[in-house]
């Protein structure tokens, strides 16, 4: 008995997803849903769009004194450590610990300047991120109504390369201004 309740139940629910399935099919005939999907790469435009090229050349060049100063504090606590290794058998106890503390002191005072630059940077990149999408966003629409596409999604486990549209936004990115 419990078999025969287990095979109507199957074949009930095989109806049932048939059933839904077509229906949905009816439904997207109805709405305009011509089931053309587009498919684009996002890091790709971040990356390979003028846009995206030109924001990281604003961007290096914003913090390149910067991180010119952190790399020059490097080597000096580098070489001060170096110097406090090399003399310390020459230098008074009192002298030596002097000099230990204001190494640490300079390292902690490094350490901070660093992480502060690190999240300056981090910040001014999404500030940058959020411009190109706000405009990559523009080149989507215009790419999604020119090819008659339905839906532009990002990031597919799998794409098929007539459905990648990854080029033809940054082309039109490239076109924006």
């Amino acid at each position: 008995m419990k078999r025969l309740n287990c095979k109507l139940t199957r074949k009930a629910l095989f109806l049932a997803a048939a059933i839904a399935l077509h229906s949905s099919g009816v439904i997207a005939d109805q709405l305009g849903f011509n089931g053309r999907i587009g498919v684009v790469n996002a890091e790709k435009v971040f990356a390979d769009s003028n846009l995206a090229k030109a924001s990281q050349v604003k961007l290096k060049s914003e913090f390149a004194a910067r991180e010119k100063e952190l790399r020059e504090a490097t080597q000096k606590i580098k070489g001060d450590a170096e110097r406090l290794d090399r003399d310390a058998g020459s230098m008074s106890e009192v002298e030596r610990v002097r000099k230990q503390r204001e190494l640490a002191d300079a390292d902690r005072d490094l350490q901070r300047k660093q992480q502060k630059f690190t999240e300056d940077v981090q910040e001014r990149s999404r500030e940058e991120r959020e411009k190109i999408a706000l405009k990559a966003n523009e080149a989507l629409k215009i790419v999604g109504q020119r090819y008659k596409l339905d839906a532009i999604i990002q990031e597919a486990a799998y794409i098929n390369p007539k459905a990648d549209v990854t080029a033809e936004v940054i082309a039109e990115l490239n076109n924006l201004r």
